[in-house]
């Protein structure tokens, strides 16, 4: 799937970036290269990486450079993540990505417009500031983090607007996971059409 913009972004604001294991979600267990963007509008108040909300804090990089920090590994797939990745233009970094052979992934919480070519969108709405209609039935992966027995409804909720091709993950809130994984694994017996996601990353303790 392809989003094109009038306006290409050259340089973009850097938080982090890394070579990994993909710890979550429907690529899970395969290495990748994760780039994660400043800036977010979004407020989880559980967020994990609320050093990013803040596009300033953080270095612009230009393009040709990340493509070729990217290119000095042996990764083939790049996940751009935040913060919230569609506050910027990506279609200039997903095209130089691509051009190289890279498979392009985001993570996003579609808040904003979507922009850059995805071999695949994981979709992880949030109640602090919900996706554009527009952005849903682009997703390839609907990941939704379970903070409570609310967030069951809410997964639900856009369970019914994603496409029927969609993959469904729950993923228990990290500093919950005691409590709600169990939750988690009742409602997933109940209704198969989900599956679970851990953040393996960290129970491995790599980035």
């Amino acid at each position: 799937m392809t989003i094109t913009s009038s306006t290409i972004t050259q340089q973009l604001p850097v938080m982090e970036h890394f070579y990994t294991i993909q710890g979550e979600g429907g690529h899970q267990g395969r290495a990748a290269y994760f780039i994660r963007l400043g800036g977010c509008d979004v407020g989880c108040v559980w967020c994990d990486v609320k050093d990013s909300w803040d596009a300033n804090k953080h270095p612009l990089v230009a393009i040709d450079t990340l493509v070729e920090i990217v290119a000095a590994t042996p990764a083939r797939l790049v996940v751009i993540t935040g913060g919230e990745p569609l506050m910027h233009d990506l279609t200039a970094l997903t095209s130089a990505l691509q051009s190289k052979g890279f498979e392009t992934n985001i993570e996003t919480s579609g808040s904003h417009p979507l922009s850059g070519s995805w071999d695949w969108i994981c979709l992880s709405p949030k109640k602090f500031k919900a996706p554009l209609p527009e952005v849903v039935p682009f997703a390839n992966e609907l990941k939704v983090v379970i903070f409570n027995q609310s967030d069951f409804a809410w997964a639900e909720k856009y369970a019914s607007l994603v496409s029927p091709h969609c993959k469904l993950y729950l993923q228990p809130e990290w500093d919950k996971a005691a409590i709600v994984t169990p939750l988690i694994i009742d409602y997933i017996k109940a209704h198969p059409k989900w599956q679970l996601s851990l953040q393996i990353h960290k129970y491995i303790n790599v980035p």
